[in-house]
Formats: structure tokens, C-alpha cells, sequence
């Protein structure tokens, strides 16, 4: 007897469909509220560019002085350094005029769209730097850096 097959996915391509919201305030980051959710900016249309976002596990050795092997146990987890690139806007009307240096809220990612029960992530952050992307031979942009506050609240159903 064989082990049962994992269900097969139906594969997606993210641009057209994943949402990334900044939501200023969030009561429960386990269960955010649709009008909190609506209170936010859909940046999607403006993002070229993500890096970060993933939340992993760490381990920690575990040497013994009777064995040459050297086991593992999980420790901590961690959300490493995570940026948004959006396009910048030539008369200046651009992501500058709503993500700042020092600017706190809730960067919420819909990866297969704002669907009702569907999944997203919340990720409680800070903005830590607006920097000018001066790469002259690209499109110009700004990149938006943040720093995750505390552990973000991953799988929590989108709620109607």
C-alpha cells in the first residue's frame, strides 16, 4: 500500500490576483474586521517589487558527549528584513504621500486576492526608510523597508 497523495493545487500566477494592503490599525491581528480591512490602502496597483515576508524557524544545536552527531531542536522564529518597491510617480504623487519613515501599521498580504475565507497574512511592521531607487537605466522607484514589530499572524481567514 502507498501513501496517499498530497491534493493537487491549482497553480496561479500572483500578478492580476495577490493583494497587499497597509492597514493603519488593527484591533485583533488574529481576526481583523472587514471595515478595518476597508479602512486600509490597496498598494497592489503601485508595487513592482517585494522582498521578505516570510516568517521562519530557526534551531539550535544539540551536541551530546556521547554521540559525534550533532542533532537539532527548533528554537526561535523570525520575519527577516521585508521592502516594497512601487513605481515613483514624476510630479512626486506617489507612495510618499502615504508610507513615512517611522510610520506603524499592518502590511496585510491576500496572496490569492481579497477573496471571503480565503487566506492572508498580517504582518505588524514600521516603516523604516522611503529610499529613491536611482538606477538610471530602470524604471524609477522607491523602495519602502519595514521592520516587523512582533510575530504576524499567518493563515487568519479574510473575512467577509
Amino acid at each position: 500500500m502507498s501513501a496517499t497523495p498530497i491534493s493537487q493545487s491549482t497553480r496561479y500566477y500572483r500578478q492580476g490576483i495577490s493583494k497587499v494592503l497597509w492597514v493603519p490599525s488593527i484591533a485583533t491581528l488574529s481576526a481583523p474586521s472587514r471595515a478595518e480591512l476597508n479602512a486600509g490602502i490597496d498598494l497592489s496597483p503601485e508595487i513592482s517589487a517585494s522582498s521578505g515576508w516570510e516568517v521562519t524557524g530557526n534551531t539550535e544545536d544539540t551536541n551530546a558527549l556521547g554521540s559525534r552527531f550533532t542533532g537539532k531542536v527548533p528554537s526561535n522564529t523570525t520575519a527577516g528584513d521585508s521592502s516594497l518597491t512601487f513605481f515613483a510617480d514624476a510630479t512626486s504623487v506617489d507612495v510618499r504621500t502615504v508610507l513615512l519613515r517611522g510610520d506603524f501599521g499592518n502590511v496585510v498580504w491576500m496572496d490569492e486576492g481579497d477573496v471571503v475565507n480565503y487566506l492572508m497574512d498580517v504582518f505588524p511592521v514600521q516603516v523604516t526608510g522611503v529610499p529613491k531607487q536611482r538606477d538610471i537605466s530602470a524604471v524609477a522607484g522607491i523602495m519602502v523597508n519595514f521592520a516587523t514589530l512582533r510575530e504576524p499572524a499567518e493563515n487568519v481567514s479574510i473575512p467577509a
